[in-house]
Parts: C-alpha cells; structure tokens; sequence
C-alpha cells in the first residue's frame, strides 16, 4: 500500500469485477529473481523475514518511538485508511530520527498494518524489499520500519501535496483544477520513475500505476509509491514472468488479464491508462458516467485520432491552457503506450523522451491557440471557462479518498 489509499480490485479475469483490497501475487512465491545484480541497489532475493529486514539500508523503529511521533496514533492525525490500515502523520528528529514534538523535526507518515486484518503482511515485506534499497528522486523514500510483536509499521517521507487521485478527480468550487503545465509535469516525473524501474539494472515491475499511488512534494513532483504488487523483472532468456493476474480495476494490461503473463509493457499500458486519466480528468472506471463512457479507454479511444474531435476527451477545466498540436501529440503517445500488442508500445524510456520534448516545445503560437478557440467551441457542451494555473494549498495533505467508481 501506498501512503494514501483507494479502495481497488483484484482482477482475477478479464470480467472479474468482485471487490477485494490490493492483495500480494498468490504464485507461493516471495519477490525474487535468479538475476545477478548488484545488491547495493537491488532486492536481493529474500529467504527469511529477518534476511529482508537485515539488506535494507533502513532505521527500525520501536513501537514506543512511533506512538510517541505520532501523538500515540491520534485519530485527528489519520492521513488515510486502506485495506493495510490507516496512515498517521508524525514527527523526528532530522538527524537521530528519534520522536520530537508535534510540529518540530521531519514531518514523516507512518502506515500501521491493522492487525484484525488479513490482508497486508507480504506487501509490507514488498515495501522493504524494494523501497528499503531502491533510491530516485521520483520514488517516494521510505525511512524505516517497525517489527515489534504483531506491530508492523513503515516510515515514509511526508508528501505535502498529497495523491494526484485527489487533485485530478476532485469536484467543487473550493478546488482549481490541476493546471495543464502540472498534469504534464507529474505525468514526465511518474514516467521516470517507471522507466528507473524498468532499467537494464533495476528491472522492476511495478504492475499498481495509478493516480493513487503518484504522491506529489510540495513543488509537485511526483514520487511512486505503493510496492505492494511489485515484481522483479524477467531474467535470462525469459521475456515476462508469469503470475497470478492482480492490481485493480481498469487499469491492467489485456494480455496481463488473459494470460498472466507480466513484463515491463504492462506499466507501459497502465501509464497510458493514466495519462488518458490526466488528459480528461476522468477516472478509468466510472459507471455514472452514460452508458458506454463507463470505460474511459474504450471510450476515448476514438476521438484521440482526430483533431476536431479530440476535444470531446479533453478536460474543459483546461481551455486555454495548451495549444492544439500539443494536445494531439500528447493524446498519440497515450494511444501508443495502449497499443493492444503489447511489443508495439513504447519503452518507458522512450515515453519519458516524448513529454520531455512537449514541455520544452514552445509550440503555442497565436495561430495555434486560435485554432484550440475554434474547435473548442463547436463543441456542444463546452464547459467551464479556464481557471488559474496556480493550484490552491490544500488544508489536509492527505484527503480521505472517495469510495471506488465501481462501487459509488
């Protein structure tokens, strides 16, 4: 689990839609590989709880330390809740990361597992197999740990600006919409860290990309989070790895949901998943849109092929904030990354090669603008007007997610 938290799906077929929290691969094996990388920066293959614990360049924590940095798990404290449990916000020392005083020291989040539940316990393994070694400025830091009797806890970094899920979803006149510019530059910064990931060294898959699981810093960077469902790549001559079919709703890649088989072009699919998401400012799934927009992809995909039609797809909130051409162009790499054959997507690196030429493209000439005019306004339901760029500070870094689309 991630620092904030979404009710999911476990896709156990391509038509399964039943309601479960996240769960950890069910194959009966622990996230490992055979490959021979270095294990300065790599999970090494984990053989006893203790193994995993003792590789990762983390603190541990006591329980005591912990109930003291959070104010002993005050309710007014809860950051969010989720299948693991509940996030508290907290406070340590920047240097000793001993507990200090509410409002001093290092802001931290700290996830405890709920110990009534079933559900949790490898995925806490998976955070520290992963997080606890792997290290890029787009993945969020995870500080230490706690294993103390049947307490199991984690330390991360505190993200000021919360989840994209509730920046991008949320409604109400309080809220400005995210701003072209920010959409474009958390979407570049989330692909980076997916293409670290996917790297010859790295060769993880993440397989849970979702706006839920990208945090933002208070300057809106993006940082992944949530390795729950994380798995090496495949190694050797292998070209995936084949596991039991999991993540949520909407989001997996059909050749995943059909034959379990997983490589890095499945993130790539997710990707393009969330960049339709952050193009149109609606969620994947949603069944109280109309009928036949239940399914943002199937839907959209249509009218991302033609310029005057695109604009069906684009959020209204963002009228005037982009030029046509670069609309269009982002719209095609969202095709491409949703390409039904998985070997015809784009690699992770070369999706982060393509954002990073739109942000420094200055295509917003007169001529183009007045053309986004134009072709905005034939359309019948034009929406509201562009707001302000600047994104508003949030009172509550953290929102409590809504209930999932499937189940509103």
């Amino acid at each position: 689990m991630g620092i904030c938290f979404s009710n999911q799906i476990k896709a156990e077929s391509p038509f399964h839609t039943g309601v479960s929290s996240k769960m950890v691969s069910g194959d009966g094996t622990e996230l490992s590989s055979n490959s021979k990388r270095s294990s300065a920066s790599i999970p090494p293959t984990p053989r006893s709880e203790g193994e995993i614990l003792l590789s990762s360049n983390l603190k541990s924590f006591t329980f005591s330390d912990l109930k003291a940095a959070t104010r002993n798990f005050r309710p007014d404290s809860v950051l969010g809740e989720g299948g693991f449990g509940s996030v508290f916000k907290g406070w340590i020392d920047e240097h000793s990361l001993a507990a200090s005083k509410p409002g001093s020291g290092m802001v931290i989040a700290v996830k405890r597992l709920n110990q009534d539940g079933w559900q949790g316990h490898r995925e806490w393994l998976a955070e520290i197999n992963y997080l606890g070694q792997l290290r890029h400025p787009n993945l969020v830091k995870l500080i230490g740990y706690c294993l103390e009797d049947d307490h199991r806890l984690l330390v991360y970094e505190f993200m000021p600006k919360g989840s994209m899920e509730n920046h991008l979803f949320r409604r109400g006149s309080y809220f400005q919409p995210l701003s072209w510019s920010l959409r474009m530059k958390i979407a570049l910064g989330a692909a980076r860290g997916l293409a670290f990931l996917h790297s010859a060294e790295t060769k993880v898959i993440y397989r849970d990309f979702k706006t839920s699981n990208i945090l933002l810093d208070s300057n809106y960077n993006a940082k992944l989070s949530d390795f729950g469902l994380a798995r090496d790549g495949p190694t050797g001559d292998k070209s995936y790895v084949s596991t039991r079919v999991m993540g949520t709703y909407g989001y997996a890649a059909p050749e995943y949901l059909s034959t379990g088989h997983l490589t890095a072009k499945s993130d790539v699919y997710t990707f393009g998943v969330v960049l339709l998401e952050i193009l149109s400012g609606k969620k994947a799934i949603d069944k109280n849109r109309p009928t036949g927009e239940h399914n943002l992809v199937e839907w959209a995909k249509p009218y991302l092929t033609n310029k005057r039609r695109i604009f069906r797809v684009l959020d209204a909130r963002l009228e005037g904030q982009y030029s046509l051409g670069r609309a269009v162009k982002t719209a095609t790499l969202a095709l491409q990354c949703l390409r039904m054959d998985a070997r015809s997507r784009p690699s992770m690196d070369e999706v982060v090669t393509a954002l990073e030429q739109l942000q420094e493209s200055k295509d917003t000439s007169k001529n183009s603008q007045k053309d986004h005019r134009q072709n905005r306004h034939k359309q019948p339901n034009g929406g509201p007007k562009s707001c302000n760029a600047d994104e508003k500070r949030t009172t509550m870094a953290y929102p409590r997610p809504s209930v999932s689309p499937l189940h509103a």
